[in-house]
């Protein structure tokens, strides 16, 4: 998510110097103690004096972060969208290909994307393709096709499946000029995974 310092934390009787990362689904404190807070559970974040204060829970931990703890203050009060993850901007060009996620639509919508359903539209800044089995790879070599030099494929996969792993879209992508640079959760139960043309082939 961008955002880590060394700090000095305190955390009840626990207080000591460490690392402080807010990661997408939790902020983790390693060095004199260990705290992992999720960030579902906070309550509230606030900055006074430079002070970082976070109430989780019935509990309430705090880090000397200076000018930054304004910056993380809005980072975990204001969490990022799942269009912003997916880098949807207003105006692209995105193709939703056999993506099963009935609110999806609506995210792209409310960003104002330009969207075409079941085809890879020409000139695309963004294809999200889902796939479920190893056998549907093939498709992405017609799919480069369809994307502007700088766009990017989204392949979207059930989370579980023996059948189809990230691993295998990741082994598969340089067989026809894609490789990956970015993975997310892209919902409960499903994941994503992004293929971009490498920059010595644009």
């Amino acid at each position: 998510m961008g955002l880590e310092a060394q700090c000095e934390g305190q955390w009840g009787a626990e207080s000591g110097r460490g690392v402080l990362k807010f990661e997408e689904k939790e902020v983790v404190f390693r060095g004199d103690f260990r705290l992992k807070i999720p960030v579902a559970a906070i309550k509230s974040a606030t900055a006074q004096k430079g002070r970082l204060t976070v109430t989780f829970g019935s509990e309430r931990a705090s880090f000397a972060l200076g000018p930054a703890a304004e910056k993380w203050v809005a980072k975990l009060t204001t969490p990022r969208s799942r269009a912003d993850k997916l880098g949807v901007k207003p105006g692209l060009k995105v193709g939703v290909l056999g993506v099963s996620d009935p609110t999806f639509l609506d995210e792209l919508r409310d960003r104002g994307a330009v969207i075409t359903q079941g085809r890879a539209p020409k000139e695309a800044d963004l294809l999200f393709v889902g796939m479920t089995k190893v056998a549907d790879l093939p498709k992405l070599e017609k799919l480069r096709g369809a994307i502007k030099k700088s766009g990017a494929i989204w392949v979207i996969w059930p989370k579980g499946v023996k059948a189809f792993r990230e691993d295998d879209v990741r082994a598969y992508g340089p067989q026809v000029g894609l490789v990956d640079v970015k993975v997310v959760s892209f919902s409960f139960v499903l994941s994503g995974l992004k293929m971009v043309i490498p920059l010595a082939l644009r």
